[in-house]
């Protein structure tokens, strides 16, 4: 098997956005650089994680735990303390799943407007494959100082009324969920329960191009730029000069799309609609296809 090209020979938008396993372990000792390992597999960072490295639960740490929305400022901004996070530090990402709920966090993270943001390419799987070091131990930082803004929604996000506006101006969707959900054959991800939502199929006109496609597999790390152009671009007929909206379940796996298009293709204008399949699919009277 051949090693991927190196980051910044890839050909993407913003390479800078990426930093490799080595990057990381050249950096355990920097206190400026901060590791945060997000997993949907919420119980995998106590099995071990890279040394120095905090975590993230997408679900108890990011989101309200009475509404259907993320944390406000001041309570992503003790969460961030809490963290240890300091103005200017360098935030590193990773996790299982292709760092598919690292880009999540990351999303989440940039509503916020939070800068100096990475992901650690192959994620988890890179790192522990490559035979790094992993502890058990679990850090004990410092309060951080970090002042975080006002959540702003608009660039990046999208609400079901949105989505309907789109919908009339005949705008790019892009539904990353597996070929079966998308086709309504089922509404949950094979090999999980079948639920989520009471109608299966696809919002009109979205087109499907499952999350996992823009990964190499055995390494784990992002296709380069030519292969994934010839995804999006080519195969797909998406525009970086048009707006975007990827959906998939509940928001996550299409952070992850969202994450490559922008970052890595340089699309200006796109947004996760994180209501996705489990409220369009129980929307009365939504249009839907099979």
């Amino acid at each position: 098997m051949s090693a991927p090209l190196p980051i910044q020979d890839r050909g993407y938008a913003h390479p800078e956005v990426l930093v490799s396993t080595q990057w990381v372990a050249d950096h355990l000792d920097d206190p400026r650089v901060k590791l945060l390992e997000s997993n949907e597999d919420v119980l995998l960072y106590h099995t071990g994680h890279i040394p120095g490295a905090l975590n993230i639960d997408w679900h108890n740490d990011l989101n309200d735990p009475l509404t259907r929305d993320y944390l406000d400022r001041s309570r992503f901004q003790e969460l961030l303390r809490t963290l240890g996070l300091n103005e200017g530090d360098t935030v590193v990402f990773y996790g299982d799943r292709h760092n598919w709920w690292a880009t999540y966090a990351f999303w989440v993270f940039r509503l916020f407007g939070v800068e100096n943001l990475r992901v650690m390419d192959g994620g988890r799987s890179g790192w522990v494959e490559e035979g790094r070091p992993m502890t058990a131990e679990i850090p004990s930082p410092e309060p951080g100082t970090i002042q975080a803004g006002e959540r702003d929604d608009a660039p990046i996000r999208a609400f079901r009324d949105d989505v309907t506006a789109h919908l009339e101006s005949q705008g790019s969707l892009v539904d990353v969920r597996s070929p079966e959900e998308f086709s309504g054959e089922r509404m949950h991800m094979p090999d999980y329960p079948n639920e989520g939502a009471l109608r299966g199929g696809h919002i009109p006109g979205a087109r499907n191009v499952p999350w996992s496609r823009a990964v190499d597999p055995a390494s784990h790390t992002f296709l380069p730029a030519e292969a994934l152009r010839e995804i999006y671009l080519e195969e797909q007929g998406l525009s970086p000069d048009r707006e975007v909206i990827a959906y998939c379940r509940i928001g996550e796996r299409s952070s992850h799309t969202w994450f490559v298009l922008t970052y890595l293709l340089g699309f200006d204008r796109v947004r996760n609609y994180d209501g996705s399949w489990t409220e369009w699919g129980n929307l009365v009277r939504a249009p839907i296809e099979r």
